[in-house]
């Protein structure tokens, strides 16, 4: 199974040319505009990171070296990885809510030359936990920055810009921490470069349009995000610190078109909607979502409340992004169930527990080959399990393709839960939950069960901690709505909020240990 177009070539653009590019076409229209006050056009972008470039290079970073940034949503942020790119680095970007084990882990399976850090940031000291996992692994360098205090130097002497082919690994990312340690996704310019224009199209993307990037950069789809801000000119609107009202105002103030990126943003857009008789967001054209698929509840939400297209949501894992992607144009029912179609060049495969494939219509395990599609792990003995015999990459999700090509996720593999011997869906339950009064976010998941083998855990946010639901009504609610016996929750648990990693995803993991400590 394919996209079912013309065989693809990838778009042969580095980040660095892709600049050039950009700055040719529209040097002076706004590109960065961060809540905190920084902003700059094309133009001032690539003059900024040609001066970074020049600074890191008087400082003895060179091509080839490998360099580990973990640093807040600044605009700084984003001109430190065209610096990079400039000087032909291989970026090792590490998500804000790493810790010492974590970074300790990248930094030294990189064997990264050099870690970047803020000082103190969101009440963390990263410029002691930098300081102590360089000491501790010995031969990288520490440095600790600040917005407008990064290395600086005149361009004029900087060698001509580093273009790497399509195989030459230029970002190192690493996934969520969900498991005992992090994996290290090898990608080139071209990897993540393949998908972001034909997103942006799906997204019916132009120029002038103002996108939001308040989830952190360093994540995979930050730096994807780049790659469209390059691609279609449109401004990025950027925020070192989410705040419930503080982001959704200066997004509102800045007139933001796409709003993304998932439950918990749009939960917060609603909140801040209903708190006013205008529109929040009167130029909206869409919801982007992507790290986990949007409910049907919340999506008919935000397309009732906020206006535009409503939400579209996408599939991606960082060891290959946005895989697929709904279009704005697709039918709001439709979006409700699908994360959308194969982007161009993704080669789809549906592979049942017997390994044999799947066809249209039947649910299985989601197996691709994609220009997106990273080079292969920073620990390669971990790809001999990643790929199959067929060189397709096993993703862990359970979806279906339908026979128009259109992409369900049911769930990942690891998240079916098992009882009695009969299989339950934790998204199935979730979907169900979304829908429930007053449930605005929820979670669930299997537990050991001496009887059942496993039993069904839910964990559920509600509107303002208040109208606390019973565990006997949510059976009830979720028996009404048609969800089987066997599939009802058996211990129900409350939380202010779920953990999620950057992307998204509810940290499953974090909430079963939560969920064992009580009673």
């Amino acid at each position: 199974m394919s996209d079912g177009t013309a065989p693809y070539a990838a778009q042969q653009h580095t980040l660095w040319s892709l600049l050039d590019d950009a700055v040719a076409r529209w040097p002076d229209e706004p590109m960065l505009v961060s809540r905190q006050g920084d902003r700059c056009t094309f133009r001032e972008f690539r003059s900024r990171a040609e001066r970074m470039a020049a600074g890191f290079a008087a400082a003895g970073v060179r091509a080839g070296d490998v360099v580990s940034w973990i640093l807040p949503t600044w605009v700084d942020t984003v001109v430190l990885a065209a610096a990079l790119s400039r000087l032909g680095t291989v970026q090792n970007p590490i998500v804000a809510i790493y810790r010492a084990r974590e970074v300790g882990f990248c930094v030294s399976q990189t064997n990264a030359r050099l870690l970047i850090t803020p000082g103190i940031f969101a009440g963390f000291d990263y410029a002691a936990m930098g300081a102590q996992v360089a000491a501790d692994i010995g031969g990288c360098a520490h440095l600790v920055v600040e917005p407008g205090g990064f290395p600086d130097a005149e361009p004029g002497g900087l060698a001509a810009p580093v273009l790497p082919d399509d195989r030459e690994t230029r970002w190192i990312c690493y996934t969520s921490g969900t498991t005992a340690d992090p994996k290290g996704a090898r990608h080139s310019d071209f990897t993540l470069g393949a998908y972001p224009a034909a997103m942006a199209e799906r997204h019916g993307v132009t120029a002038g349009d103002r996108y939001s990037l308040v989830f952190p950069f360093p994540h995979v789809g930050g730096v994807g995000l780049l790659f469209m801000a390059l691609h279609r000119s449109c401004t990025m609107l950027l925020d070192a610190v989410v705040d419930p009202v503080e982001t959704v105002e200066f997004l509102a103030r800045e007139r933001c078109t796409h709003a993304g990126t998932g439950t918990a943003f749009f939960n917060m857009y609603l909140a801040r909607q209903a708190a006013r008789d205008t529109p929040l967001f009167p130029e909206l054209k869409l919801c982007p979502a992507g790290g986990a698929p949007t409910s049907p509840a919340i999506q008919r939400r935000v397309h009732e409340e906020l206006g535009g297209a409503g939400v579209a949501d996408a599939w991606g894992l960082t060891e290959a992004p946005v895989l697929a992607c709904c279009d704005r144009n697709d039918p709001m029912r439709m979006r409700e169930q699908i994360v959308g179609r194969p982007m161009p060049g993704v080669d789809l495969r549906v592979v049942g527990v017997d390994g044999t494939l799947c066809p249209h219509g039947h649910e299985g395990e989601l197996r691709v080959r994609a220009p997106q599609l990273m080079l292969g792990y920073q620990d390669s003995d971990l790809d001999r399990d990643a790929f199959d015999e067929d060189g397709y990459f096993r993703t862990g999700d359970l979806g279906v393709v339908s026979p128009e090509g259109f992409v369900t996720i049911a769930g990942r593999l690891k998240d079916v839960i098992i009882r009695n011997g009969e299989n339950v869906s934790a998204k199935e339950v979730e979907d169900l939950l979304y829908a429930t009064d007053n449930i605005t976010d929820a979670a669930v998941f299997g537990l050991p069960d001496e009887r059942t083998g496993e039993s069904v855990c839910a964990v559920v946010v509600t509107a303002d901690g208040s109208r606390m639901p019973t565990l006997e009504s949510v059976r009830e609610a979720l028996s009404t709505a048609g969800l089987r016996r066997q599939a009802l929750p058996t211990k129900l648990v409350f939380a202010e909020a779920l953990p999620r990693n950057p992307a998204g995803k509810v940290l499953k993991r974090e909430l079963v240990r939560r969920a064992l400590e009580v009673p």
